[in-house]
């Protein structure tokens, strides 16, 4: 069930998940509640493959509400950011596969929910960047993001002086995994979720839990969590099929 301004859909075999406050999807409080609550959603369905996140209209989201944002005072705004870290970690922590698709501006805490999913797919003429500074605020929580996936020159760029990149220099900085026409982006981003829905569901899901136990540890304890999980994935018949459909030469039939 999805929250205020947040319209939840099964489409393609994926959960897909718009920000729906058009034209530009301003965040406020009561979508970043939908947002938390369409993903602690989601996390209890274990037949959820995947989930995209996009926007409604030009823009996946312009950032947030200035207009909210200028009259908290530090009690309210202490409050708001724990709110908005809260929604972004039930992203970055989802145990099924997310992709962003970005279809216009991605901005402020939008950017921060782009760089909590596993991957992303922009329009030519997306934008995206973290320009809390240009207005007196510096950029927090899953803003810690963005020099593992940039580098840390790169990333203080962005960080201080709020300038926003264009997705030709995100895909060649590794930012994102696809750039195309807008037309063409939708096919785009399911063209990639196919290449995960044609593997072993259970797999995928370990995959995932590894992928997030890697993010959260000490890269000695990730490699040493990754031995139950390989032996957790023989608890399914899954494995044997796929492998065998490999000598076989055809498409496994997962139950």
């Amino acid at each position: 069930m999805a929250g205020a301004f947040v319209r939840l859909e099964d489409k393609h075999g994926w959960a897909w998940v718009t920000l729906d406050r058009p034209p530009l999807n301003l965040m406020v409080p009561e979508m970043v509640e939908g947002i938390t609550t369409t993903f602690h959603a989601l996390r209890r369905d274990p037949g959820v493959r995947g989930a995209v996140i996009t926007g409604n209209g030009r823009a996946l989201t312009g950032g947030m509400q200035l207009q909210f944002l200028r009259e908290l005072t530090p009690f309210e705004a202490k409050a708001f950011i724990t709110t908005l870290q809260e929604a972004i970690e039930a992203v970055h922590e989802a145990p099924f596969p997310t992709i962003c698709m970005m279809n216009g501006a991605c901005l402020g805490g939008g950017f921060e929910l782009a760089m909590a999913c596993d991957m992303r797919t922009a329009s030519t003429d997306a934008v995206m960047g973290l320009p809390e500074i240009r207005v007196g605020l510096p950029s927090v929580i899953q803003a810690a993001l963005l020099p593992p996936l940039v580098g840390p020159g790169r990333a203080a760029e962005l960080l201080l002086t709020g300038e926003s990149i264009s997705a030709s220099t995100a895909l060649e900085w590794g930012l994102v995994n696809r750039v195309v026409p807008r037309p063409e982006l939708e096919s785009a981003t399911v063209e990639l979720m196919a290449k995960i829905l044609a593997c072993s569901p259970a797999a995928v899901r370990l995959q995932k839990e590894l992928m997030v136990r890697w993010r959260n540890t000490d890269q000695s304890s990730a490699i040493h969590h990754g031995i139950n999980t390989f032996a957790q994935t023989y608890a399914t018949d899954e494995p044997r099929e796929a492998m065998q459909a490999f000598l076989e030469k055809r498409k496994p039939r997962f139950s």
